[in-house]
């Protein structure tokens, strides 16, 4: 499929949910699967036990602290399930040793998000040599032997979401003046969001006016706000890739007195959608980055080391990559995100 098929295709599905939220008519589930209404399915009720490691980078922000306890919730669910979950560090020898170690513990399966997927790509090819069920979140391995199956965020559909939001906000104003806030820029999903972004303006003949990148911290939100801020005496639109750091990009524009544009997030803080379900700040949207990985992640290790499959597919076993939707939040389907957002 073309970029440009795949910009048409996310925008008319992130339009048909927003609609399916606003009319509550969610259609109704097939019989015999997943979590509906708080019923339990087949694949809810006790089998064999299953332990499983689980392993992420230090919770320095509110997305990453999410991952962790989301995984945490997700495994108290299952008398089946026994987690043990190592310290979250950003030191890639010492996650490294903590894979060791499940190993040597004979783990039935590890959900690990690597701090550097390509750093820990060895470690985890030697624990699925050893039958190892091990699921790979956010972040890829280098080697597709190294997991049986990859929970992944999708970094092009955020700006592709985030693109095709801000042109139907700007409603055809050819001359309209769009900022953006990235992320780390070295980060290759960081410039994925940003190539999603730049290809959805482009179908609506827009491009990014003015672009700076931070390094997903508030501190470094803030400093890399005050500068576009000062660089951009006009904008119409703001796009800010993390919500995180959009605690501090938000901070610059109270302090410059700016108004006169909306702001779109990234990532989908709770502290962003309570703003937008209040209509009482510049933030018009946010564009979800699921930070329920790890807790999807828990759940795929679960199935899989039982031999079962996911409820709504025919298949019977789970999939070998998942990739999470990344749909725009707005105050006419917040109520739906809100309760899986994570806390900047």
């Amino acid at each position: 499929m073309s970029r440009k098929a795949t910009t048409r295709l996310i925008a008319a599905l992130s339009v048909g949910l927003a609609l399916t939220a606003c009319t509550g008519n969610t259609p109704e589930p097939a019989a015999g699967t997943g979590d509906q209404g708080g019923a339990r399915v087949a694949n809810d009720e006790p089998g064999e036990k299953v332990v499983i490691g689980f392993s992420a980078p230090a919770a320095d922000h509110g997305w990453m602290a999410a991952i962790t306890n989301a995984a945490k919730a997700e495994a108290a669910k299952y008398s089946d399930v026994e987690l043990k979950v190592v310290e979250g560090t950003n030191d890639v020898n010492l996650q490294i040793s903590q894979v060791e170690t499940f190993i040597n513990d004979k783990v039935d399966a590890i959900v690990l998000l690597p701090f550097d997927g390509a750093a820990l790509t060895p470690v985890a090819l030697k624990a699925m040599k050893a039958g190892i069920t091990v699921i790979n979140v956010d972040r890829e391995f280098g080697s597709p032997f190294a997991a049986r199956s990859t929970v992944l965020g999708d970094n092009y559909g955020m700006g592709v979401s985030a693109g095709t939001y801000v042109c139907q906000e700007l409603g055809g104003k050819s001359d309209a003046v769009v900022a953006e806030i990235a992320g780390i820029d070295s980060l290759p999903l960081t410039q994925e969001r940003s190539k999603g972004f730049a290809d959805a303006l482009g179908d609506c003949g827009l491009k990014v006016n003015n672009r700076v990148a931070a390094e997903f911290t508030v501190e470094s939100g803030e400093r890399a706000a005050a500068n576009l801020l000062q660089a951009a005496p006009r904008i119409d639109a703001l796009w800010n890739h993390d919500d995180d750091q959009g605690v501090g990009v938000t901070a610059a524009i109270k302090n410059s007195g700016r108004s006169e544009f909306f702001m779109v997030g990234g990532a989908g803080s709770a502290n962003v959608m309570r703003e937008i379900k209040a209509a009482n700040g510049l933030h018009k949207a946010t564009v979800v980055y699921p930070s329920t990985q790890g807790a999807d992640g828990i759940r795929l290790a679960r199935l899989a080391v039982q031999g079962k499959s996911l409820g709504d597919l025919v298949e019977v076993e789970v999939p070998r990559q998942v990739e999470l939707f990344a749909p725009v939040v707005t105050k006419d389907n917040v109520d739906r995100y809100l309760p899986t957002a994570f806390e900047s």
